[in-house]
């Protein structure tokens, strides 16, 4: 199989332009990041599908290649790409309308704010801490003998704290 040097070139440039966009603070060039990236990765899969050839349909062949016939999962990765790239898109576009609706900026701040008050607002007991199941000390988080206490008592409500035993 012979690769064409252009388009493998312009599949890496796509992704790396792609990936440089995305790794930025502004949701328009996250998109155009995300963009770039799915073309540069369809390109990239158009490059793996083969030589091109006839139609992938039984009995159908095209006069300039004959017999060989072309790769059809390459085409229907790539029609499943663009589907999902659309549907990425429509979706950050719904992002970046409604962060103008609220802010009339584009740039994605870290937020110190609500760092803190998501830190103050947890549960401070050792049993509502991810890192604990049901059957560990409530107080200490140590394990206790009971063991794994998983079934059906222990899904039936959320872990409230220590005085939910």
């Amino acid at each position: 199989m012979d690769a064409n040097l252009f388009l493998l070139l312009a599949a890496g440039v796509l992704v790396a332009a792609g990936v440089y966009l995305i790794l930025d603070k502004v949701l328009t060039r996250i998109l155009m990041g995300i963009l770039l990236l799915g073309n540069g990765a369809n390109l990239l899969m158009l490059q793996a599908g083969g030589p091109a050839g006839s139609p992938p349909i039984m009995g159908r062949d095209s006069e300039p290649y004959g017999e060989r016939i072309a790769d059809p999962l390459a085409q229907g990765m790539i029609l499943t790409a663009i589907v999902i790239s659309m549907a990425m898109s429509a979706f950050i576009l719904t992002l970046i309308y409604r962060q103008y609706r609220y802010r009339t900026a584009d740039i994605i701040e870290t937020d110190t704010e609500d760092a803190a008050i998501a830190i103050a607002a947890r549960t401070h007991s050792a049993s509502a801490a991810p890192d604990h199941d049901a059957s560990d000390d409530p107080a200490t988080g140590r394990p206790t003998l009971q063991g794994d206490s998983f079934g059906l008592k222990s899904f039936e409500g959320p872990v409230q704290g220590a005085d939910n035993e």
